[in-house]
């Protein structure tokens, strides 16, 4: 029986070569689909979907790695397709629900707080005057604040303002990257020079490795010059990681966690439901792609209706 899995992403590399020799592990064929090239079409099968490379058919399962950009119509077609597949019993790895709720970091922050694991406190505001307003007060209180696109990945276009370096930082124009929308996280101050958080790779709803992302600069994401040094996975950060993906019910999340200091715990910045592990990966003794698709193909496509689908295909 060979498993035919559709890699959803919009750009091929490192990540999908990895993935794509883990399934030849296994014994098992990737596919790399974008999801820009995925359609409805209620004309061409009985399940109304058409999947690039899989004709009439559909894939034993989905594990997506990226998707692309777009207007507002584009990318809800895209998560459709995703949501079709899980209803058609296809499993997504990580679903689109799951994607939905990590991706949006006020949403992220929102069901941290509900299900009370340590997040710093975090607002989604429209209205420019009262963001202004908040910022003020938070810089009165000797308090800086972070502000962030919604969407936003790998540390960019990432600002302080508030009470930064000993002076007032006011809110900019939210036109552009930030989508007329503020989306603001109180600063937590780096609790050592230099600074550092942790990156936490939670697989199957395990921790499973970590790094520290090393920096002189206030962030730590690795493709802005951070640095990787191998962490030890200590239980409180694993159960914190683990509290953080099975909130989001993501399959396998990248979790960022920041120190507060000697006297107060870490607390989870962000969850990341397309989780990159480039750099983890020069840290972790064990091939990460393939403890990916041992999860996906042992836990989630084992549970699945599609193994007796593949099983009869056999």
């Amino acid at each position: 029986m060979t498993l035919r899995i559709a890699i959803m992403t919009d750009e091929t590399g490192w990540h999908t070569r990895q993935v794509q020799a883990a399934l030849r592990v296994r014994a098992a064929v990737g596919r790399c689909i974008d999801l820009a090239d995925c359609r409805v079409d209620t004309a061409a099968s009985w399940h109304g979907l058409s999947i690039p490379g899989f004709g009439r058919d559909l894939p034993d399962a989905a594990l997506v790695r990226g998707i692309a950009g777009g207007t507002f119509e584009q990318v809800t077609k895209r998560l459709s397709v995703l949501h079709a597949l899980r209803a058609l019993g296809v499993p997504v790895y990580n679903d689109a629900r799951a994607i939905e709720r990590s991706v949006d970091k006020a949403m992220t922050s929102l069901l941290l707080h509900q299900a009370g694991v340590p997040t710093p406190p975090a607002w989604a505001i429209e209205s420019e005057a009262e963001a202004q307003r908040l910022v003020m007060r938070e810089s009165a209180a000797g308090r800086a604040l972070v502000l962030k696109p919604l969407f936003g990945s790998q540390g960019k276009d990432l600002l302080r303002v508030g009470h930064v370096d000993g002076a007032h930082v006011p809110l900019p124009a939210l036109t552009g990257v930030y989508g007329s929308l503020a989306y603001l996280q109180r600063y937590v101050p780096p609790a050592a020079q230099p600074g550092f958080d942790w990156r936490v790779l939670v697989i199957g709803g395990r921790a499973v490795s970590a790094m520290r992302r090393v920096s002189a600069h206030w962030v730590h994401n690795v493709a802005q010059g951070a640095r990787c040094e191998s962490a030890p996975l200590a239980p409180a950060l694993a159960r914190l990681a683990e509290d953080a993906a099975r909130t989001l019910d993501l399959d396998y999340a990248g979790v960022d966690v920041i120190p507060q200091g000697a006297f107060l715990g870490p607390q989870v910045l962000e969850v990341n439901g397309v989780a990159a592990w480039h750099g983890l990966q020069r840290v972790t003794p064990f091939n990460i792609a393939r403890a990916i698709v041992d999860d996906l193909i042992d836990r989630r496509f084992a549970a699945s209706p599609r193994v007796r689908m593949a099983t009869q295909r056999a």
